[in-house]
């Protein structure tokens, strides 16, 4: 019985409605990217640029919508590819073993950059429309 009462006080708390409100998987999801975003900031800051350089340069790598003036397949591979997470940490690991900070900031850039877009739900695109994301249709809940 104490079990019972225990799932219900849950169930009916305003944290339980906030953190379920969709899908839980959805938001650990976010939650998770959010945590890589931050990761990219703390890394940042173990780097000799001054602060300002990373939200100068954090939306650069939408520069790459610029391919979908061509076609949306065409976009949907230029912005996949820029957006893609293993491209970020090549380019940072590569600045690592190099020991070359401008490289490290550049893939700290692109793999922050991608999780940011994924905590506001932007996802990778499919080639039939911008709208078209692996995490659904932008601004479809």
């Amino acid at each position: 019985m104490e079990e019972l009462e225990f799932n219900r006080s849950i169930k009916y708390s305003p944290l339980f409605a906030a953190l379920y409100k969709g899908s839980i998987v959805k938001n650990l999801l976010k939650l998770e990217e959010l945590f890589m975003f931050a990761l990219t900031i703390f890394l940042f800051s173990k780097l000799d640029f001054s602060w300002w350089l990373y939200p100068v340069l954090l939306f650069t790598p939408d520069l790459s919508m610029l391919g979908y003036l061509a076609s949306p397949q065409a976009g949907a591979v230029m912005y996949n590819f820029i957006h893609h997470k293993a491209l970020g940490i090549s380019v940072f690991v590569l600045g690592f073993i190099l020991v070359n900070q401008p490289l490290q900031l550049a893939g700290l850039i692109l793999f922050g950059h991608s999780s940011m877009d994924r905590v506001l739900g932007y996802g990778l695109k499919h080639s039939d429309s911008f709208q078209h994301t692996h995490l659904g249709m932008i601004g479809k809940s």
